[in-house]
């Protein structure tokens, strides 16, 4: 099972789970889908779009599961970045966690390097 992984608040996961589905951030619905990270990008993406947030969690989803609307695209320096077209249903969710804030602030994932 190939993994990849989205970072939003808590309020709008809360607000996805009363939906059954979340359909994208603010920045999400702007570009037409809903930014995914692989676990070697989601440090990356944390430092990057969500220095100095609090409240935020992480979600793990089966890359295969989501299907079709999963692409990968070229993104930030040229990587091939998981998004998802279409709304992502809470169902498919394989866990949510809590990302507090690192030393450096900004929420850590915590997940493994990028395989050799």
């Amino acid at each position: 099972m190939t993994e990849v992984f989205k970072i939003l608040s808590r309020a709008e996961w809360q607000a996805a789970q009363a939906a059954g589905k979340f359909t994208g951030s603010a920045v999400d619905r702007q570009d037409g889908y809903i930014h995914l990270s692989t676990a070697a990008q989601a440090a990356d993406t944390a430092r990057l779009h969500f220095e100095g947030q609090a409240g935020l969690v992480l979600l793990t989803l089966d890359a295969e599961a989501l299907g079709e609307a999963l692409r990968w695209e070229p993104s930030r320096g040229g990587q091939l970045f998981p998004h998802l077209y279409g709304p992502l249903p809470t169902a498919d969710v394989k866990a949510v966690r809590d990302l507090p804030l690192n030393a450096e602030g900004w929420p850590d994932p915590g997940l493994p390097p990028a395989e050799a």
